[in-house]
């Protein structure tokens, strides 16, 4: 019979081998804390191209209201809203859209609009006299790629502007002579910012294996002219220059006389 050794009794851990693991265990949670951070950060900052519901506030200030509820995703009847998910690269479990798979469809009542608890979704934006107006919701702007876009070479196509719920106000067509051909005209569509919802039903509707029409954030899609130029021809524009105080800088060549200045340009010239 094979002699039983006695197990050996297990011993206590030492300080300061419960230090090194404790220590080994935190330096692993922080490192997995600053992968999911790292996507979670990934996932924000990729947002800026992100298109939000009817009435939603400014992008950070709806990513502060926004409770990621999804009760406008169950209000939306065309499934038009969807809730962001790890890998969509926009702030996790907000509302959203892509056009050119679901568009939104433009409902008289914009039933996601008052189902929100916060006002995240904001009701006041997209209500004229009283009532609610889809008409002035501001989901983004549709911008034209002429490159791209079949109308800018000549062949007939009118999609965008059809597909338009604001028919003839947000989008219109130019007409104008193709000279190229001598027989046909161009039917250039034209997008107007101050109609445009950015719905995205013309995105929907482009004809182009890429939509030659797409929506973009109406921060991203404008320009900004700054406060330096006014509308000389707007009257409510205008009214800003009424307690604009003059600057004047004075530099080298102010101090000089137009006509000294272009007399040694001209000198400089010869010589």
């Amino acid at each position: 019979m094979s002699e039983m050794k006695p197990k050996k009794k297990k011993q206590p851990m030492s300080d300061r081998r419960k230090f090194i693991l404790n220590m080994a265990r935190g330096v692993g949670l922080t490192a997995m804390g600053g992968f999911v951070w790292s996507a979670y950060v990934d996932e924000v900052t990729a947002s800026s191209l992100v298109l939000r519901p009817p009435g939603a506030l400014e992008e950070k200030d709806f990513l502060r209201t926004c409770i990621k509820c999804g009760l406008c995703v169950e209000a939306c009847p065309y499934d038009t809203l969807v809730l962001a998910k790890p890998g969509d690269h926009k702030p996790l479990g907000t509302p959203y859209f892509v056009p050119r798979e679901v568009p939104c469809y433009m409902c008289p009542d914009i039933p996601c609009v008052p189902v929100c608890p916060t006002g995240a979704l904001d009701e006041s934006s997209v209500t004229t006299d009283g009532n609610l107006d889809i008409n002035i919701a501001d989901m983004g702007l549709a911008v034209i790629d002429k490159d791209s876009c079949i109308a800018f070479w000549g062949i007939q196509c009118d999609a965008c502007y059809r597909a338009c719920p604001i028919l003839g106000e947000a989008i219109t067509i130019d007409y104008e002579q193709n000279t190229r051909t001598g027989k046909h005209a161009f039917m250039k569509p034209v997008v107007h910012s101050d109609a445009c919802t950015g719905c995205g039903l013309c995105e929907r509707a482009c004809v182009t294996e890429k939509p030659a029409i797409f929506i973009l954030p109406r921060e991203t899609a404008m320009g900004k002219a700054g406060n330096y130029y006014i509308k000389g021809w707007d009257k409510e524009d205008e009214k800003r220059l009424e307690n604009a105080e003059e600057i004047k800088t004075t530099t080298d060549l102010s101090k000089q006389k137009a006509s000294d200045k272009l007399n040694s340009d001209m000198l400089e010239d010869l010589y």
